[in-house]
């Protein structure tokens, strides 16, 4: 049905480079005339709400359960906003990334956000959701946001309201709703099938690795117990000891990110010194980022700089995510979200350390303890210094290596094709959805032949996962 789809017969130009040209009937109008911003407050005991950036808007307890962020709002309610179901929201500081939705609850958002409600009770909310989550409008957002570096970004009511946005009939909204819906499902569906495969076969890649690291490639080894249940019997002639006991000897061998005022001043353009975070050690690309320091920030931050077989973890959302620091990355320091770890080379090789926090199953359990225990939800250098790592000898290490690398080769490229599947699907889904809200591809009669059962939403597969990017959502009070 979707490969079917066909542009409308006629087209007009909108005047707006975001959206291009657009069907003839449909109209181009500046957002004052679609919404009317509202400021309801003083409703301190409704639910909470969050505006996502992969989901829209969702009640904070979903958000929160099974996470590691924490309510950071305000005890006292009364300034909160009011939403009801058909209002669109949006995060101020996060527009140009697309936090926008439409809301199907009642409840209170931060201040900081904005509230928008329609003056058309014929308009489709779900079509407005659609189409400000688009890569198109998330650059018109940002070409009107105002602030010194991208992370200061605001997108104002004022300023929304001067946007230029299509408006086709409502029917045609509500066709359009109703395809996406169906498109949507059909394309999650398959991205969580997906999922599942990767699942299964990293808890198979997990067992062989666990094994490997516990047992050694020998089976005829002698073993002893190692005193932890979590780990079992190790061979004989092998260590169990804590992290610390493995990092350099010359210096802070396990080092947390700067907090305070010292990286208040952010700059948005390459100073030849970057500022490293999470989004780095979870893709393991240490060219992301659009954060940098001037020279002096890194002079007196020098203490926090990574270098080449430095370790970093992630101690904040996904907590625990391990890489290398690879040669040859730009100079500059860890964020307060990130833990360096610096071992000594003479006892231990850090590509072997990096499998054992990033795969091993007795490590993640120890870190899943960590994390349900720490009092901010996140790690500490004196949790990840106490992680009991089982360790063979020097020479042993990367014979290790070497064996998990041909024993897990062919589950790494299966894995490594389904990633790369989903990532099309999303492309694609991304695409489709820009192609019809704004006009592209007509749905309308695709929508009319759709079975009513068939049409119904399903649960997104990224909201099965906590957000590994950690921007998400915003559940601190950025302005009053």
């Amino acid at each position: 049905m979707i490969s079917d789809l066909k542009p409308y017969p006629k087209y007009k130009s909108s005047a707006q480079a975001w959206v291009g040209d657009v069907p003839e009937h449909w109209s181009i109008v500046p957002n004052r005339a679609i919404f009317l911003e509202v400021k309801e407050r003083n409703h301190p005991d409704a639910e909470m709400l969050s505006v996502t950036i992969t989901r829209g808007i969702v009640r904070q307890k979903a958000l929160l359960a099974g996470s590691s962020k924490k309510d950071s709002s305000n005890q006292d309610k009364s300034a909160y906003k009011l939403v009801k179901p058909r209002d669109i929201a949006y995060n101020k500081m996060r527009a140009w990334q697309g936090a926008f939705g439409a809301s199907d609850f009642l409840g209170i958002i931060s201040p900081a956000y904005v509230v928008m409600r329609l003056r058309d009770a014929e308009n489709m909310p779900r079509y407005f959701h659609h189409l400000y989550r688009t890569p198109q409008f998330s650059k018109e957002a940002e070409r009107w946001s105002y602030g010194i570096t991208s992370d200061m970004w605001s997108l104002r009511p004022e300023h929304f309201k001067m946007i230029y946005t299509p408006e086709p009939p409502p029917g045609e909204q509500a066709a359009i709703v109703r395809f996406l819906d169906w498109a949507n499902g059909r394309l999650e569906r398959t991205i969580l099938a997906k999922r599942r495969v990767i699942a299964l076969l990293t808890e198979q890649k997990q067992g062989i690795i666990h094994h490997a690291v516990t047992r050694g490639l020998d089976p005829t080894v002698p073993l002893k117990p190692s005193g932890n249940p979590w780990i079992g019997d190790i061979p004989k002639h092998w260590e169990v000891r804590r992290l610390r006991f493995a990092v350099d000897d010359y210096g802070p061998g396990i080092q947390m990110g700067p907090f305070g005022s010292s990286l208040t001043e952010l700059q948005s353009s390459d100073t030849g010194y970057k500022l490293f975070g999470q989004e780095n050690t979870i893709s393991g690309d240490f060219t992301r980022g659009v954060r940098w320091i001037t020279k002096l920030q890194f002079k007196k931050l020098r203490k926090y700089e990574l270098t080449p077989g430095d370790i970093v973890l992630t101690r904040k959302g996904s907590i625990g995510k391990a890489r290398l620091v690879p040669l040859g990355i730009q100079r500059g320091i860890a964020d307060s979200d990130t833990i360096r770890v610096r071992l000594n080379g003479r006892k231990v090789n850090s590509l072997f350390i990096v499998e054992l926090l990033h795969s091993s199953t007795y490590v993640q359990r120890q870190l899943a303890s960590t994390q349900r225990g720490a009092v901010l939800g996140g790690l500490n250098t004196a949790t990840i210094g106490n992680i009991v790592l089982v360790l063979p000898p020097y020479q042993e290490q990367q014979a290790l290596l070497e064996g998990l690398h041909l024993a897990t080769k062919e589950l790494d490229v299966i894995i490594n094709r389904v990633e790369r599947e989903i990532e099309l699907l999303r492309e694609y889904r991304t695409r489709l959805v820009a192609d019809v809200v704004t006009g592209k591809l007509d749905v309308r009669e695709a929508a009319a032949r759709l079975p009513q059962d068939e049409v119904e939403p399903v649960l997104e597969a990224d909201d099965l996962a906590e957000d590994e990017d950690g921007v998400d959502d915003e559940l601190t009070e950025a302005e009053a």
